[in-house]
């Protein structure tokens, strides 16, 4: 089993920053992808950054040229670098770590962190 523990949100002002990580520890196995989603009230949970172990990164189009995920494979870490925070980008920020496990793909999902933006 794979535990992921997420830091760093909290309540920002709008154009403000925020540095999100998830450290996965545990039985890990080959790390296929590492990823952060959100889920604002009322709303699906949705993509917004993801990264492979070979670097391949793809971003949701409202948060390009905004955040930046990157990880640190020694430490099995992912991290979300949110600049230009907007009121839109209000949500409980989820990390994702996508494992090949005997021939299958498994996801597994941190607790969740809220991020608030507002002034």
């Amino acid at each position: 089993q794979v535990q992921l523990v997420e830091s760093g949100g909290g309540l920002v002002q709008p154009g403000g920053s925020l540095k999100l990580s998830c450290a996965a520890s545990g039985s890990i196995f080959i790390i296929i992808a590492m990823g952060w989603y959100r889920q604002a009230p009322g709303k699906q949970r949705e993509l917004v950054a993801r990264i492979t172990t070979v670097g391949s990164t793809n971003y949701a189009d409202s948060v390009k040229g905004r955040f930046t995920i990157s990880r640190d494979g020694a430490k099995n870490t992912a991290y979300l670098q949110m600049n230009s925070l907007k009121p839109e980008d209000t949500a409980v920020y989820y990390c994702n770590f996508q494992t090949l496990e005997e021939a299958k793909l498994v996801d597994y999902w941190g607790q969740g962190t809220q991020v608030t933006v507002s002034s």
